[in-house]
């Protein structure tokens, strides 16, 4: 008898397995923690969910609308962030939602955006820092930083500094930062924030950065204690959005592919950080990591090297000072 893989992948019975197989790997996504089941309500709160336009942040920021909380939408597109305003609004019936033009990969567009929150919002409950990039060429900023590591790290570096008393001010608070797995991966070496000795492959830089904000998530944490502010890091899971859009078609198409059977939806995957955020389970505890199902995990051991830690933050400052 005759036979190709061809007719094996065209006969039915293929098509109706891997239907199934597709439904059965999505199903076992299913998350420990849902936070449709979580009653806490934000009325009175006001948070920040930068990168809040697209994909994760939209769906943590509508989870904060549907709580009742004032949220402000830190976008760098105003035509997009209009459009999620408008869709969250719609969506919750909540029309104290706002939003805030931030790019994070500029540090003057940061000084203005915590400028104009110091000067409108009386307080400031929840703060995540979830815009971020993978896959951007190799390019320095104006402010003479590489751009993955100024919109990753640098930006959101400033952006929680400058907004720290006010934080304080409005305590009990919280500070989430969007990490990921990916920074097992990751290296410290200092000179990749000025662009030198770093490697543009494939999500090199990305790694890098991430394992960075975890690092200065647990030395926040340290630095933080007793003023009622916490701050914690977390991996969101594997998600399908648009973070693979500065990578050629073929890798963002073997991206979405697989996704589609295997990745978590832009809506799972806002659940960790919803989570740290307003959970009760999550409340006081600081300076720790978050694996995608809302768990307890440790770091890679650079991330839990305390000198490491203090000299990443004062690195981080000296970097950001005006000139």
């Amino acid at each position: 008898m005759n036979w190709q893989w061809s007719d094996i992948y065209s006969h039915p019975i293929w098509m109706v397995s891997a239907a199934i197989l597709a439904i059965i790997v999505r199903a076992q996504r299913k998350a420990s923690w849902n936070p449709r089941a979580c009653p806490v309500k934000l009325e009175g709160k006001t948070a920040i969910v930068t990168g809040a336009n697209t994909g994760i942040g939209k769906f943590i920021a509508l989870d904060f609308a549907r709580r009742g909380a004032r949220v402000i939408l830190a976008c760098r597109s105003e035509a997009r962030g209009t459009a999620a305003l408008q869709e969250i609004r719609e969506s919750t019936g909540n029309q104290n939602v706002h939003l805030r033009l931030l790019d994070t990969s500029s540090l003057d567009s940061v000084r203005k955006f915590a400028a104009e929150i110091l000067e409108e919002e009386k307080a400031l409950h929840i703060l995540v820092n979830n815009a971020g990039a993978s896959g951007l060429p190799g390019k320095i900023t104006a402010d003479r930083l590489e751009i993955t590591f100024a919109t990753n790290h640098v930006g959101p570096f400033l952006l929680t500094s400058l907004l720290l008393d006010l934080l304080k001010k409005s305590a009990p608070a919280r500070i989430v930062n969007v990490s990921s797995m990916n920074h097992w991966k990751g290296e410290v070496n200092f000179d990749h924030f000025r662009g030198h000795n770093l490697k543009h492959v494939m999500d090199a830089a990305y790694n890098h950065t991430k394992l960075h904000n975890v690092i200065w998530t647990n030395e926040s944490a340290r630095r933080l204690q007793g003023t009622g502010v916490t701050a914690n890091s977390l991996h969101p899971g594997v998600v399908l959005t648009d973070v693979m859009r500065n990578y050629n078609f073929i890798i963002r198409f073997l991206f979405n592919l697989v996704g589609f059977f295997f990745f978590k939806t832009a809506e799972e995957g806002a659940f960790s950080t919803i989570y740290c955020a307003v959970s009760e389970e999550a409340e006081g505890i600081t300076g720790k990591y978050f694996d995608r199902d809302c768990s307890l995990v440790l770091p890679a051991p650079s991330a839990r090297d305390p000198a490491l830690g203090e000299k990443e933050y004062e690195f981080c400052e000296r970097l950001t000072a005006k000139p």
